[in-house]
């Protein structure tokens, strides 16, 4: 397939590449600084996402057979960055006519209010008492900001009128890939505390031709 990995350079985006590449994919990196991806076999766009437009990110998904976005802030610096960058890639779909959309939200994005669903839900029903009254409230606090923000891009993507995939991961890792992990729909999962960077990306890849994951939110977890 042709794939178009956006943020490539970033934890999960570098997982997404490493991956489409050994599974002999022809893919297209979508990148702020080149530099830091080294080198690769392929294609890579220099794109800065807080900026970018629709035409300038139009060749890099034209002809795609999938796009994969790892895009998100790191750090206070680059907030508002998923909003942003992801209303541009949807615009830069559409002109291009290509249809799906894979993307990495987070866990606890389904009780964060937004423009487009102001009145969400105060629990997940799939978290257990540790994560919905003691973990989950926390790190809502501390990343208050960036799941606005991450909330926000939702927004653009439920409403783009592609054929999209929202993935929410709880706490990332740096672990290797498993493939052993668990998924469920539209909640996030008991138990689920965490997920490898490298797990999260499998999902995605494995997700790009399955018909039951499009127009769906995934939750994700060891």
């Amino acid at each position: 397939m042709k794939l178009t990995v956006v943020a490539a350079s970033g934890g999960i985006g570098r997982q997404l590449l490493e991956q489409a590449l050994a599974g002999g994919h022809e893919v297209t990196a979508v990148v702020r600084d080149p530099g830091k991806l080294g080198e690769t076999s392929a294609r890579v766009v220099r794109a800065d996402l807080a900026r970018a437009g629709t035409e300038e990110l139009r060749a890099a998904v034209a002809g795609a057979d999938a796009v994969l976005s790892g895009l998100g802030a790191v750090g206070k610096a680059g907030l508002g960055v998923a909003e942003t960058g992801t209303r541009a890639l949807v615009e830069a779909m559409r002109a291009a006519g290509t249809r799906r959309l894979l993307v990495v939200s987070a866990a606890p994005i389904g009780t964060v209010a937004s423009p487009g669903r102001p009145n969400p839900p105060r629990h997940d029903p799939g978290e257990g008492a540790v994560m919905r009254y003691v973990l989950t409230p926390v790190v809502k606090r501390v990343l208050r900001a960036h799941y606005a923000d991450l909330a926000r891009m939702e927004d653009v993507v439920l409403a783009g009128g592609l054929d999209w995939t929202v993935v929410r991961p709880p706490r990332l890792t740096d672990g290797p890939l498993t493939s052993d992990y668990r998924i469920a729909y539209g909640q996030n999962l008991r138990r689920g505390s965490k997920v490898s960077r490298a797990d999260v990306a499998h999902c995605m890849l494995r997700s790009i031709d399955d018909p039951d994951t499009v127009g769906r939110i995934l939750g994700i977890a060891d």
